[in-house]
This record gives C-alpha cells, sequence and structure tokens, in this order.
C-alpha cells in the first residue's frame, strides 16, 4: 500500500477507493504500521508546534503552552488516537450484528483508519493555530468518508443502515471526549504557568 496515494485517493475518490479498499488483503497490523501510525502524527506534531512555538494571539497578547506541557500533550494524543481507532472500530464491529452488517474486525479498523484520513492530513493546519478551524472541516470530512467507509465494508442492509451510522457516531463522539478529557488532565493538569508574550 502506497501512503500517499491511498490517502489522495481517499480523500478525492472516496467511492472507488472504498472499493479497491474492501478487495485488498490486509491486516490490522498493516493498516495501523504502514498507515495509521504515520499520519495520525500529523496533528500530533503540527499542534505541538502551534501551541508551543506560534500561539495564540489574543488582544492583550499571545499565548503559548509550555514546551514541557505541549510535548506531553503531543505524545498523550498521538498514542490515544491509535488508541481511539481502534476502540471505535471495536465498537463498531460490535454493533454490526444487530443490525444484519457482518462482524469483521479487518474490515472495522479498515474503515475508521481510512476514514480518518482527512482529520489527521488537515491537522497540518493546527501549525498555525488561527487556522485550527480548518481541522473541523476536515473532520467533518472524515465523518462523510466513515459514512461511505461503513457502508462500503460492514454490509449492513440500506434501510437499517442511517441507525447504525448514527449508532456508531454517537459512541465515537463519547469515545473522543473521554480522550480529550484523558489528554487535558494528563498534559495540562499540573501546568503551572501560561506564557504569554
Amino acid at each position: 500500500m502506497n501512503l500517499v496515494e491511498r490517502a489522495k485517493n481517499v480523500l478525492f475518490s472516496p467511492k472507488s477507493e472504498w472499493e479497491v479498499i474492501k478487495n485488498e488483503s490486509m491486516t490490522i497490523s498493516q493498516i495501523f504500521t504502514q498507515y495509521v501510525v504515520i499520519l495520525a502524527a500529523i496533528p500530533a506534531i503540527a499542534g505541538f508546534i502551534g501551541y508551543s512555538f506560534v500561539g495564540h494571539s489574543y488582544g492583550f497578547g499571545t499565548f503559548k503552552v509550555p514546551i514541557g506541557d505541549g510535548i506531553i500533550w503531543a505524545v498523550v494524543t498521538y498514542i490515544l488516537s491509535l488508541v481511539g481507532v481502534y476502540v471505535v472500530a471495536f465498537i463498531a464491529d460490535v454493533l454490526a450484528p444487530n443490525f444484519g452488517g457482518t462482524k469483521d474486525m479487518v474490515a472495522s479498523v479498515k474503515a475508521v483508519a481510512f476514514a480518518y484520513t482527512a482529520s489527521w492530513v488537515g491537522g497540518i493546519f493546527s501549525i498555525i493555530p488561527v487556522l485550527s478551524f480548518l481541522t473541523l472541516i476536515a473532520g467533518i470530512y472524515s465523518l462523510y468518508l466513515f459514512f461511505l467507509g461503513l457502508k462500503a465494508l460492514k454490509n449492513v442492509p440500506p434501510e437499517k443502515y442511517a441507525g447504525y451510522f448514527v449508532v456508531v457516531i454517537i459512541v465515537t463522539i463519547v469515545v473522543y471526549v473521554v480522550i480529550g478529557l484523558i489528554t487535558s488532565a494528563i498534559a495540562f493538569g499540573g501546568m503551572a504557568a501560561y506564557n504569554f508574550n
């Protein structure tokens, strides 16, 4: 699997790329090592640079996260994003039979991992915090990719698919709220001072 080609195809021709992905023989380990661990690093590294070196400008100054806290945030964000991919895939897999779909963990990991492409690539905008709203737009596009991916890979009957997708998204939101709280508690819980210039 060529990472750049895969990312480009997922972003710009997702419907046809999901069919290619569906028919590819891959292991969970391959998906993680050849794709997830690389792309998931983008928002963590970009966020660290943006928040610790560039900073957020406010009317009274620029806020910068101390470098030590920024490194902790980046590492925790990165690790928990990997965990998040697996947890969301596991949940999507467990729920699929309840909606008439197939239980296939590899297909579930494919759907989650490749759907996150837009969010991970869009994470580059975190280098310039004022542009970080673009990561939200990329995240919304990832939801669309996830919608297409689950539909292509999980074989849920059309009449039950909307319910399946909504339930998976609700659980995904809960997972990421918990991950966000854990990340903030670990990275910023003991922050002694904010840097304003």
